[in-house]
């Protein structure tokens, strides 16, 4: 579902107090985080889509990376997970079970427990977790928070979109869908661990509404960000799908939405693409203070973690995101 019609939908779903419920729906928020105590809150989160690519144990890799990264988003801890399964009735089951453990091997590698999980019969093969993590609740870190002059950095390279497209047509090559796959099977955990000893400001995944998207989410109504598009990394190739028009309707959706919200200070259509292009697993977008952005690179360049300085925090502007 697009920004725009989520965001419309959400409206009209009444809320209920509770002055535990530290973060719910009313936000754009990465997942709800509700306290348990004063030293306990719990984040819940919920993700499964279809498949994108052929292997099946690749596949519920990638799903359970991305269904995982939204309590890392948050500053917290994974600790269990439960498998959401759609199924065709009678197809081989060996199939499903590889999904399975394709999935399961990346909740233990969070060093979390799969406790079980939920399957319905449906025409087409679906699979995710529903999860949960657990953080201090004067730690959550949220999407929204960034502050004028702090640093963005981005933790994963995009263009999953446009390159999953491309290859599956044909037009892109094994090496660049390889490249994708291994980004959207890397967990977000050791981003995560290395954010706990600096002070971020605000962190989010980056998924289906693109780069820009879930940056918009960040910055709100109350500042601006200018994005330097030479310093986004993108995935091999993505850019070359982009100048064959190998988008995505998840791509169309978010430009109509965010068009009012961007000024594109650049004059190249395919990078317009790559920086809307939805992503599945991405990684995060974190803004933190420009006096601490060094150290913060610099321990995830000593652990041999991708990131990258991608713009800053303004006052607000006219537009929302100012790309040059």
């Amino acid at each position: 579902m697009g920004p725009g019609d989520l965001s419309a939908l959400l409206k009209t779903i009444p809320t209920r107090d509770d002055e535990n419920l530290i973060v719910g729906y009313d936000s754009s928020d990465d997942a709800s985080v509700y306290k348990l105590s004063d030293d306990i809150a719990v984040i819940q989160t919920i993700d499964f889509f279809p498949s994108m690519v052929e292997d099946p144990y690749l596949f519920g890799q990638i799903a359970a990376t991305n269904a995982l990264s939204d309590v890392y988003a948050m500053g917290g801890e994974v600790i269990s997970a439960l498998n959401i399964v759609t199924y065709p009735s009678g197809d081989d089951y060996d199939l499903l079970g590889e999904i399975l453990r394709g999935g399961a091997s990346k909740v233990h590698e969070a060093g979390a427990s799969l406790s079980g999980g939920h399957s319905i019969h449906d025409d087409t093969i679906k699979y995710g977790l529903s999860v949960n993590g657990r953080v201090h609740p004067d730690r959550i870190i949220r999407n929204v928070g960034a502050r004028v002059g702090d640093v963005l950095i981005l933790t994963k390279p995009i263009g999953v979109g446009i390159v999953t497209t491309g290859y599956k047509k044909g037009k892109l090559s094994q090496e660049a869908f390889d490249e994708a796959c291994h980004w959207m099977t890397t967990l977000n955990k050791h981003v995560a661990d290395v954010m706990k000893h600096h002070p971020i400001t605000s962190a989010t995944d980056v998924t289906g509404f693109g780069l820009l998207g879930h940056i918009k989410e960040m910055l709100g109504e109350r500042v601006s960000a200018e994005i330097k598009a030479e310093q986004v990394p993108y995935i091999k190739e993505a850019y070359s799908g982009a100048e064959q028009a190998l988008t995505t309707g998840g791509g169309k959706r978010n430009r109509a939405f965010l068009a009012e919200h961007l000024d594109f200070q650049i004059n190249d259509p395919a990078m317009e693409e790559v920086l809307l292009d939805p992503q599945t697993s991405g990684g995060l977008v974190i803004s933190i203070d420009e006096a601490h952005s060094q150290a913060f690179l610099d321990e995830l360049a000593e652990k041999d973690i991708f990131a990258r300085a991608i713009g800053q925090v303004t006052d607000r502007q006219d537009k929302t995101i100012i790309i040059n």
